[in-house]
């Protein structure tokens, strides 16, 4: 296999696309995993847990395939910041009305303004985030 980084990149976000556009025409559903999962959580509708099965299942995959591995780091961040993080990321993703998979890959693909400004939001504090901690810290 070529392992050019942009190759895999093109491949990697036409697959995604690929997808969500499935479950769009097919289903009629936004690949929008934060409302999967909060929608598994609250009526187990199945087709939301195979969903879920699913990324999990490519995750184990690719990992055992060794098409991924995971990042090394020098000392493992404490549990309390971990769940402080987890918590963060839900509390913004019911205020923003969805995830970064629902904005970023099904909301801009529909041309959704909110989407535009959500994206526009989380790439733009991601940038900075990553500024301030690799040149101001």
């Amino acid at each position: 296999m070529i392992e050019t980084p942009w190759l895999l990149s093109l491949l990697g976000g036409t697959l995604i696309g690929g997808a969500a556009l499935l479950l769009l025409l097919v289903g009629g559903r936004i690949a929008g995993v934060s409302g999967i999962l909060a929608e598994a959580l609250q009526r187990g509708t199945p087709w939301r847990w195979v969903f879920l099965l699913g990324l999990g299942l490519g995750a184990w995959l690719a990992f055992t395939l060794g098409w991924a591995t995971l990042p090394v780091f020098d000392a493992l961040p404490a549990w309390p910041w971990v769940l402080s993080a987890g918590l963060l990321v839900g509390v913004g993703t019911r205020l923003g009305n969805g995830c970064t998979s629902g904005h970023g890959i099904c909301g801009m693909g529909r041309l959704s303004p909110r989407s535009l400004a959500a994206t526009l939001t989380f790439m733009t504090s991601g940038i900075v985030t990553v500024f301030i901690t690799h040149h101001l810290l």
